[in-house]
């Protein structure tokens, strides 16, 4: 179900299980509106590409280490090592997102391999990639 809808599977699951639940005619009338809400969905498989680069990506990659900032601090030898300082917990941030951050390992670039297309939810998910994008350069600035 390649679809620019992330709601298309969950449509598709709960008419499923509203079949299996009430049976006919319900279930039936369930699975038809489901094939329809389906069948004119804005279609893209950019999840799914992303999904097959990454995999591709960590089959020929090496391991790396989690940045030092991103490691859990349990013990105070690791709060000695500087496990978890700086780290910025994005809901106490502006908008909710810690701008700037980057929870990739220190010699790994964004990837990138997500590029949503121009139709369905997924037009506005580009648009929100592309304001949380801004708002890294902006705190880059600074």
């Amino acid at each position: 179900m390649a679809s620019a809808d992330p709601r298309a599977a969950r449509v598709a699951l709960d008419a499923a299980d509203t079949y299996e639940r009430l049976g006919s005619p319900e279930g039936e009338l369930a699975l038809a509106q489901a094939a329809i809400y389906l069948a004119v969905a804005a279609k893209s498989n950019a999840g799914y590409n992303a999904y097959n680069q990454a995999r591709a990506f960590i089959r020929q990659d090496k391991s790396r280490e989690v940045p030092i900032h991103l490691r859990n601090a349990p013990t105070k030898l690791m709060k000695e090592l500087g496990y978890g300082h700086e780290y910025r917990y994005a809901h106490d941030e502006p908008n909710a997102y810690a701008a700037g951050e980057h929870y990739l390992p220190e010699d790994m670039a964004e990837p990138g391999w997500y590029q949503p297309v121009p139709r369905g939810l997924e037009s506005k998910i580009g648009e929100k990639l592309a304001l949380l994008r801004k708002w890294d350069e902006e705190a880059k600035k600074k």
